[in-house]
């Protein structure tokens, strides 16, 4: 049994060495400013979430995430368990915080009570003639241009030192359940696993949390769910006409199955437009699968070495 069931992933947290140079590139991203101080930068989607991505001014590099725990009671029971404390959260949103520190060093919050923004409308989804249906009729498609319009933080990939000293880690402080563990023919285990949120009966993402055994420690991406197929390929677009640096896409994942599309920030962090992702329960239940699941895709190139 886990101490505490976390409910989501809640936010992304790096450093730069310019701020500014950071939101411009995720105002082009689809992320909008929630706060900043010259000091930190918070950046929110269209969702109620306060913030997705937090950049504090310094050395460019990932520092941690942030996850969603349901109630300030289960940050309680976790921080007993932990030996730390609970504290208030000056992010935007307030509610109180507990901060860990897991294997590889990297910090992971967990935040409960913070208070909802306002969701900002994402674009009417226009209907779509295919050939199995034609509802559009006198009417005429067309998709604005301008940035991709990100609703939330869906997951976060992190290389690790130990898959199983981090995975071990993560179950059983939140509760993951394994969707797909990934195996290699002729290594005695397993090289890391997709993860998701234990919900029971609720639905969730396929994945919430990646652990890849790397040997070392190392952010991968993190991935931002967008509003539809059309608003990834606009947002794509919009990303290659400002000279963005492409880095995987578009393509149809095989493992969670959503369409993709990757980008580097100016500091090389890897971030991904998605839409159209598995949703499962606690009794979709594990599999183990192969690379070729891992690195493959349905349709679109596979992955890239610099993905690693």
């Amino acid at each position: 049994m886990s101490i505490i069931r976390i409910a989501d992933i809640a936010y992304v947290r790096f450093s730069a060495p310019d701020l500014e140079a950071m939101e411009v590139f995720l105002n082009e991203f689809g992320l909008t400013r929630a706060s900043a101080d010259g000091e930190t930068l918070y950046m929110r989607g269209n969702g109620t979430a306060p913030f997705l991505h937090v950049t504090h001014k310094g050395e460019a590099g990932f520092k941690g995430l942030g996850v969603r725990a349901d109630s300030i009671a289960d940050l309680e029971k976790l921080a007993a368990a932990e030996g730390v404390s609970v504290g208030a959260s000056d992010a935007p949103g307030g509610g109180k915080i507990v901060t860990l520190t897991d294997p590889d060093g990297f910090r992971v919050d967990v935040i409960a009570g913070d208070t909802p923004v306002a969701a900002i409308a994402l674009p009417v989804r226009e209907a779509t003639n295919d050939g199995r249906a034609t509802p559009r009729t006198n009417e005429v498609k067309r998709v604005k241009a301008g940035p991709a319009h990100v609703k939330r933080l869906g997951h976060c990939v992190l290389n690790v030192t130990d898959f199983r000293t981090s995975e071990r880690w993560y179950k059983d402080r939140f509760g993951f359940i394994t969707s797909d563990e990934i195996t290699i023919d002729g290594l005695p285990d397993s090289i890391g696993a997709f993860m998701r949120c234990d919900r029971g009966d609720e639905p969730t993402d396929h994945h919430t949390l990646f652990l890849v055994g790397a040997g070392a420690p190392k952010f991968n991406h993190a991935a931002f769910e967008v509003a539809d197929f059309d608003d990834l390929m606009a947002g794509h677009q919009h990303l290659k006409d400002k000279n963005r640096a492409h880095e995987w896409g578009i393509g149809r994942h095989i493992l969670g199955s959503q369409i993709f599309d990757y980008w580097r920030d100016p500091w090389g962090h890897a971030v991904e437009h998605w839409t159209d992702g598995d949703r499962v329960n606690a009794a979709f239940g594990s599999n183990k699968v192969g690379l070729d699941e891992l690195i493959g895709t349905q349709w679109g190139p596979g992955a890239p070495p610099t993905m690693g």
